[in-house]
């Protein structure tokens, strides 16, 4: 039993001793998990050994608080990239939502254009549908175009060698019918529209062409296609019959639909006729035959301008705008109307309150404007006229103004020159064009309606400053010899003179001068109607912007400049420059003789397109517009291409009897004719 406790108290030491601490090193506990139960089989009691650290010292302290602080600004690091990393995904979150937006908005964009389009194209398709609604269709089906013909080719030959060689065509211009016989004697009377039984890829492209001649300004009705139907001799007309259609399509291509003379007496660009034969030629050479009837189109970048705005017009007329201003009893200031509202906000003019319907003082300064803009006695009543210049033309309107432009087009020189010189008249400009750039551009005085400025083409040869002005015949008969027996002292006192020219003819001449009616500088372009650009001393009427007051003559705002350009653009070496040109006024004519001489065009372009995209309509205020309207809806459309005549015999009259009375004035035998020029040099 003592044996038995010394043994237990040897243990308890030997426990003591073992979980006392030792210096230098973690501290170590023995803990016994617990009296065993008995169902451990007698086994000893297992031990728990837990490591304990020792605390800390101060010193440890004082490191680890030195190691927090060295930790600190690696935390804040780590911090600031998160949240730049964060806000890198904020913005590319953002930047994907705007893309999605947009591209979605893209979508929505395309989904309109093609509703649009889809839009545009039945209107299209119904106003093909009206405009053939009262003829029966003329053109086979598409269907049927690849369809075998009745005939063989050499039967619808031998059927064409009759009707052409035996004169029996049915083509009414003289100089078509033997341009056509010619074709086809030359291909040894071969259809040219047909090749083993079937209709050739040319005839369908042909066809396709003649049907949408709306889109090149013209009008499909005038050039029908057969239908290819019966036999060899059905087969042959129909050969000759689209033959003719497309020959007159590709003229009226290129030359337009109305010889210009019959539009006005005062236009002649020089054309020669279009040959039949050179057309024919082209068409039945051409492997594209879309190509080739393109080339008979004006090259000029501004027709086809306006041909692209032609077609934007006709899908825009398919709704006529609601916001036009209605017509209806004419408004006077001071009454009340409830159009006055859409007035103000047409012409910028503010009410005393939004709905305001009273025709106050404001609206009416703003309509008189209106009315002398457009040529209307500027009463401030606002009647039918007022309102339609307010309003100004539907897009219906502006079509048919569009057409008459593109008609007018036509008439122009195909080459119009590396260097020219370009006068819009009705609207009162001019621009010179050098390697198809505007280098230049300026405002101009054009003719009075009843002495209009005239068409025409010509090269400008001289460049005159202090010219003498030579009064033309047209002044001379219309308004000097109406005028014979007013003031005979006219003469002295506007330093006029009455004189035999060179060629024997008697002249009315004034000297250069600061009153000289051509100014200080001309520039001369020989032409038949006796017109030039020159300087002018009524230096007022530019702040006009219906410019329309001489007898023909363009006057123009900037002369010297003007000099200036041409003189650098037509000349080689050194060229004085607009105060150079100043310098030279004075009594002594100078004449400057262009080495390259540059083409005058004067045009008529009611409708054109700026540099912006933009269309411009402008008044038609020699009615030229008016005329061409006229003359293709009218009867007189079935010679609308052919001259009128002319009577040399009158004018030479005319003239002749003017020279008469000039030599008894010049003589002195006579009252004096000249009352006029009073007006005209003030």
């Amino acid at each position: 039993m003592r044996k038995h406790y010394y043994c237990l108290l040897a243990g308890a030491m030997l426990a003591l001793i073992v979980a006392a601490p030792m210096p230098g090193f973690a501290q170590s506990r023995v803990q016994s998990v617990g009296a065993p139960p008995p169902s451990l089989n007698g086994q000893a009691p297992a031990l728990r050994r837990e490591i304990l650290l020792p605390a800390p010292s101060q010193q440890e302290d004082a490191d680890q608080h030195d190691q927090d602080d060295n930790d600190r600004p690696s935390v804040r690091a780590q911090e600031k990239r998160f949240q730049e990393q964060r806000a890198q995904e904020q913005r590319a979150q953002e930047q994907r939502r705007i893309q999605e937006q947009r591209a979605q908005d893209q979508r929505m964009q395309e989904q309109r254009a093609q509703e649009q389009r889809a839009q545009e194209q039945r209107a299209q398709e119904q106003r093909a549908q009206e405009q053939h609604a009262q003829t029966p269709p003329l053109a086979p089906r598409e269907a049927d175009n690849d369809r075998t013909l009745g005939a063989s080719d050499s039967q619808i030959t031998d059927r064409l060698r009759g009707i052409v060689g035996g004169k029996q065509a049915r083509i009414e211009r003289p100089a078509d019918r033997q341009a056509i016989e010619s074709l086809y004697a030359g291909r040894n009377y071969a259809p040219l529209w047909i090749r083993d039984g079937r209709l050739t890829g040319r005839a369908k492209d042909a066809i396709a062409r003649l049907k949408s001649a709306a889109d090149e300004g013209l009008d499909t009705a005038d050039y029908p296609t057969p239908d290819f139907n019966g036999g060899a001799d059905a087969l042959a007309q129909a050969d000759i019959k689209l033959t003719n259609s497309v020959l007159d399509f590709a003229r009226n291509m290129e030359a337009g639909r109305i010889a210009p003379t019959r539009v006005a007496v005062e236009i002649d660009y020089g054309i020669k006729p279009v040959d039949s034969a050179d057309i024919l030629r082209k068409i039945a050479g051409a492997s594209d035959i879309n190509s080739t009837l393109d080339s008979f189109d004006p090259p000029h970048e501004s027709f086809r301008a306006l041909k692209r705005k032609l077609a934007e017009l006709r899908n825009a007329s398919v709704g006529e705008p609601n916001d036009r201003i209605a017509d209806g009893a004419a408004i006077k200031p001071g009454a009340k109307d409830p159009r006055v509202p859409m007035l103000r906000a047409r012409l910028g003019v503010a009410g005393k309150k939004v709905d305001d319907i009273l025709y106050d003082k404001n609206l009416f300064n703003a309509v008189r404007a209106v009315q002398q803009k457009h040529d209307i006695k500027p009463t401030g009543v606002i009647d039918s006229k007022t309102i339609a210049a307010i309003n100004g033309p539907k897009p219906s309107q502006q079509v048919d103004t569009v057409l008459a432009n593109m008609e007018r087009w036509r008439w122009l020189p195909r080459d119009l020159g590396a260097t020219y010189v370009m006068v819009n008249v009705p609207d009162f400009t001019l621009k010179v064009v050098n390697d198809h750039r505007i280098v230049w551009r300026t405002k101009i005085v054009s003719g009075k309606p009843q002495t209009p400025t005239p068409l025409t083409s010509a090269s400008m040869d001289t460049v005159i400053v202090n010219p003498s002005w030579y009064v033309p015949q047209s002044i001379i008969q219309n308004e000097l010899l109406p005028q014979y027996e007013s003031d005979p002292k006219i003469f002295d006192r506007l330093g006029l003179e009455v004189k035999k020219g060179p060629d024997g003819n008697i002249n009315v001449v004034q000297p250069p001068g600061a009153a000289n009616a051509l100014g200080r500088i001309k520039f001369n372009f020989p032409n038949k109607f006796q017109v030039y650009l020159h300087d002018t001393p009524e230096k007022n009427l530019f702040r006009a912007d219906r410019r329309a007051f001489s007898h023909g003559c363009m006057r123009v705002e900037d002369p010297t400049m003007f000099g200036q350009v041409m003189l650098h653009l037509a000349m080689a070496g050194p060229t004085p420059d607009s105060r150079q040109l100043m310098t030279m006024f004075g009594k002594d004519e100078k004449i400057f003789k262009l080495q390259r001489q540059p083409r005058v065009h004067l045009t008529y372009q009611t409708a054109f397109v700026d540099e912006d995209g933009k269309l411009q309509i402008r008044d038609d205020i020699y009615g030229m517009d008016a005329r061409i309207h006229a003359i293709i809806h009218g009867d007189e459309r079935k010679i609308a291409d052919v001259p009128p005549p002319q009577d040399p015999k009158r004018d030479q009259a005319t003239a002749k009897n003017n020279q008469d009375i000039l030599r008894r004035v010049e003589r002195r035998e006579a009252l004096n004719p000249f009352h006029f020029f009073e007006q005209l040099f003030r």
